[in-house]
């Protein structure tokens, strides 16, 4: 039987499992070697609330506030996601209008998406010769792709009754596309756009522990290499409350968007 507030009240009693967990896990640790051990969440807090409780700090590059971490990663997200839209709108909306564009590229498309941001920004190193360009290129060649084939499949889903309507309207081809295919496509667009974002947040961790760059990932992998897991576990947290945040917001869009629709 479902209640008023389950929406809230499951994910927080699941959480607090965790963190029970988490807990007796550390504790156990602890227990096998004092002086070598995985920090439980009150030492992971007291070691790492600084960040949190004085988010807008900046004490040097790669001593930052988690507010100034998170804005620096979200503005390289932000552009990055950009240029991977205004790439893989025009790439998915050729790809379901054109069955030849489709047997030429679908191929290369299938063999480059799988490919790890890892070996993706070495790439963009040689092509661009600089580190922003390198990381810019990598977030908007890998998150692009869920946005190109999200598109494609909406455009083959334009219901026929519609094309026949613009036909007999005799619509000219860019006022078919703005009007009949581009609105049938938006809900399937929208859907990529959010598993975009996801991809774009995920790879901007690499990107930044590869370029040393400040932000999230820059600082995440500062602290391996200093091995404080009190601070990594703490990061690993922010990146995945922001992202579900991200998340969330996408998914609200959509949701108007289709009700909109």
């Amino acid at each position: 039987m479902r209640f008023k507030y389950d929406w809230l009240v499951l994910p927080l009693i699941t959480i607090a499992l965790f963190v029970l967990a988490w807990h007796f896990y550390s504790a156990h640790d602890r227990a096998k070697d004092d002086s070598n051990y995985f920090p439980g969440p009150h030492e992971t807090w007291e070691n790492s609330k600084s960040y949190i409780t004085d988010p807008l700090a900046y004490r040097g590059e790669q001593d930052q506030g988690i507010l100034r971490f998170t804005w620096k990663s979200l503005y390289l997200v932000g552009k990055g996601y950009s240029l991977g839209l205004l790439l893989g709108v025009p790439i998915g909306l050729m790809l379901g209008l054109s069955t030849l564009f489709t047997k030429a590229f679908d191929p290369i498309i299938q063999i480059v998406r799988p490919i790890s941001p890892l070996a993706w920004f070495p790439i963009g190193l040689g092509l661009f010769k600089g580190l922003d360009g390198a990381g810019l290129f990598t977030i908007a060649f890998c998150s692009m792709w869920p946005t190109v084939l999200n598109t494609a499949q909406g455009v083959r889903a334009v219901p026929q009754d519609y094309l026949n309507v613009g036909r007999v309207l005799r619509l000219s081809h860019f006022q078919m596309l703005w009007r009949i295919i581009i609105p049938s496509t938006l809900p399937y667009m929208f859907t990529g756009f959010r598993l975009s974002l996801g991809i774009a947040w995920l790879v901007i961790v690499a990107v930044e522990m590869l370029t040393g760059a400040p932000g999230l990932g820059g600082f995440l992998w500062q602290e391996y290499n200093a091995l404080n897991y009190r601070h990594i576990v703490m990061c690993v947290i922010a990146i995945g409350l922001i992202g579900f945040a991200l998340d969330r917001l996408m998914s609200l869009a959509e949701a108007k968007l289709r009700a909109a629709t």
